[in-house]
């Protein structure tokens, strides 16, 4: 018994080498060059791989190379890039001249973060056509990756979306409305319809599925779209009519006999179920791709994906008019289209296009761009959406949803090429300005009132605090006006533009108000020595008591001038006068009206008593204390001098104030 387990299991053994043999034999170098020819990629990189493993004698080496480099071109096209690269170079090994082979090897090793060898093979490729506007766009890509490492990543916040990805591939996410709570996608999960897989990407099919949100706004777990739309063909890549009764798809069908048809198609929507798709003629040739549509939010026009005579090379963004579709089909042009790939388009509004595109510079293999037509009509402004929007896999199929959030695909990060869906979010900039209302004293202002107003429209208006406390939320790149005024105080006024930068700040500004009842101290005016001359810097203060006054242009003012204890009165009262003077003289000068403005000079006659913000300063002064010849003698020399600055001051006073004077 033992002795014929024995030869029976030899004889299996036997078969099963027959076996393999014979499936080794059978795979011929032109049946590799047919299935590629189809687009068929994942069963042609079986066969090609096949083929290349046999191939070892020396007289095959040139073979070896032309297979390497067909395998490679799989790889490339099922986004494999680490196995591109290592068979290009191969390829390279046994002796390929193509020249093509740099510029592919440059964006595989592009397409793997290898910068600076992506470069040095561009570089390559481009001694035998310098011109070439691939390679070019290629090093500049590069070159904006290797700088991106330094710099700081755009804002947005990218997470794999789980709940919406399986183990294979899952990508071209699309909102369903404007409400926002339903999301539709392609997938190629293992419960997609049909058991065979496919022959281009080596698994099933791609089918439709949809997930909904709940009444607390939270994503329920996807199922398949409820309808005919599912087959056995890879259905996905979808837009919706602004009525969501019209669905657009990407529909391609297999067949024996030529290669897999990629075409648009559309369903109708009864209640919750879609109808089984019909095609949407667009040419009349079968032989043209024509897919990935994006129906314009106003619904006039349909963009879509081509690779059909009349573009820039490889697929081209195209658009057509759905209400009169005879000659309105029009190529969006070589500022959008280049020589490579342009697909995957999102019209958001009539005037910003979002689609992918591996022919414009970026990260390596398809990144995200943003397109945004100017005010005549003829020029698309193109900016790449930077990382960690685009990586260096492919990125494309984005969809927003409110403000500046929504999904896209993704195969980053995956070594077998797969796609995934991923969340994105712009958060908000937290732009503030904040401050206090207080009056001359340094005392909080009761019952501040603060309008801010915006040159972007806006306009604010709050009540401080009890401590006298504001705060206002802005937006950058916006000037604004901002006007802080109370009951028995004048208003005042300032300017500023916030920042453009796309960054969170806070700005601080404090109001300090000029009583209209009692005194208020012009801080830092000087004068010459024993003169009534102003010295240049007081420039600046004086400068800001003019503008107090234009702010408040029916308050009229009395200008007063005190001196310190020493000399005599006549001689402190005639220099404090003319010192008052040459104050109302200077703003007469910046444009204030005579007859707003009177002017005294009150000598030594009126000690100052200290206030609050007084003894801040010169703690050595209780507040309430009056600074009188008689206590500053009693004080240390250097108490006397600054006790004696205190007295030397500015001060205007409210005399008149017009019936029409408005507070805020």
């Amino acid at each position: 018994m033992i002795k014929n387990r024995h030869n029976n299991l030899t004889s299996l053994f036997i078969l099963l080498m027959m076996v393999i043999l014979s499936s080794c034999k059978s795979v011929k170098l032109s049946d590799a060059d047919d299935t590629l020819a189809r687009g068929e990629f994942f069963a042609a990189s079986n066969m090609y791989r096949k083929i290349y493993n046999r191939l070892t004698k020396p007289e095959e080496r040139p073979l070896r190379g032309e297979v390497a480099y067909k395998l490679a071109t799989c790889y490339q096209r099922l986004n494999r890039p680490a196995n591109a690269v290592a068979a290009y170079n191969n390829a390279l090994r046994y002796g390929q001249t193509d020249s093509t082979i740099y510029l592919r090897l440059g964006q595989m090793l592009q397409a793997s973060g290898k910068y600076q060898q992506a470069k040095e093979e561009y570089d390559k490729y481009l001694d035998w056509k310098p011109e070439d506007a691939v390679a070019r766009a290629g090093i500049r890509g590069c070159d904006i990756a290797i700088a991106s490492k330094e710099a700081p990543k755009s804002r947005y916040i990218v997470k794999q979306s789980k709940l919406f990805n399986s183990r294979r591939a899952d990508y071209a996410p699309m909102y369903f409305d404007k409400n926002y709570d339903i999301l539709y996608y392609t997938t190629t999960n293992e419960k997609a319809t049909g058991e065979n897989k496919s022959d281009i990407t080596g698994m099933k099919n791609g089918d439709l599925w949809m997930a909904k949100k709940n009444e607390k706004g939270e994503w329920l777990r996807p199922e398949p779209v409820d309808g005919e739309l599912n087959s056995d063909a890879d259905e996905g890549i979808i837009s919706f009519s602004p009525d969501g009764q019209t669905m657009y798809l990407t529909v391609a069908k297999r067949s024996e006999t030529s290669s897999t048809s990629v075409e648009i198609y559309t369903s109708r929507r009864s209640d919750a179920s879609w109808s089984a798709p019909q095609k949407f003629e667009i040419l009349s040739d079968t032989v043209t791709a024509v897919g990935h549509p994006a129906v314009s939010p106003d619904g006039t026009y349909l963009y879509f994906t081509s690779d059909m005579p009349g573009g820039y090379g490889g697929l081209d963004i195209w658009r057509i008019n759905l209400q009169d579709r005879g000659g309105s089909l029009e190529n969006l042009g070589p500022q959008i289209n280049t020589q490579a790939d342009e697909s995957f388009p999102f019209a958001r509004t009539d005037s910003v296009l979002y689609f992918s595109s591996n022919g414009h510079s970026g990260y390596g293999g398809l990144d995200i761009f943003k397109a945004t037509l100017n005010s005549t009509g003829d020029r698309w402004s193109i900016d790449n959406m930077g990382q960690p929007i685009n990586s260096t896999g492919d990125d494309f199929g984005i969809t927003f949803g409110p403000g500046e959030s929504g999904f896209f695909s993704s195969n980053r990060g995956d070594a077998r090429g797969y796609d995934h869906i991923y969340s994105f979010i712009l958060p908000d900039l937290k732009i503030s300005i904040a401050g206090w209302v207080v009056d001359k004293d340094d005392e909080p202002v009761p019952n501040a009132r603060i309008r801010i107003v915006g040159n972007d429209g806006s306009n604010q208006k709050e009540v401080a605090r009890n401590d006298g406390s504001f705060k206002f939320n802005l937006q950058r790149g916006v000037k604004y006006v901002m006007m802080a005024g109370a009951k028995g105080y004048l208003n005042q006024k300032v300017e500023f533009e916030s920042d453009s930068a796309e960054e969170d700040a806070e700005y601080g500004i404090d109001f300090i108000l000029a009583s209209i009842s009692k005194p208020s101290v012009v801080e830092n005016i000087f004068y010459d020595f024993d003169k009534a001359t102003l010295r240049p810097e007081s420039k600046e203060a004086l400068d800001e008591l003019a503008v107090m006054l234009e702010d408040n242009p029916n308050v009229s003012i009395e200008m007063s001038a005190h001196t310190d204890r020493k000399g005599s009165e006549t001689y402190n009262i005639d220099l404090s006068e003319r010192r008052a003077k040459s104050v109302v003289d200077y703003l007469v000068e910046r444009g204030i009206s005579p007859s707003r403005l009177t002017w005294v000079g009150y000598g030594k006659t009126k000690p100052k008593t200290v206030t609050k913000r007084i003894n801040k300063e010169y703690p050595q002064f209780e507040e309430g204390t009056e600074l009188t010849p008689e206590y500053i003698e009693t004080l240390s020399d250097e108490d006397q001098e600054a006790a004696d600055q205190i007295n030397r001051r500015t001060e205007f006073q409210v005399t008149a104030i017009d019936t029409d004077f408005e507070l805020l």
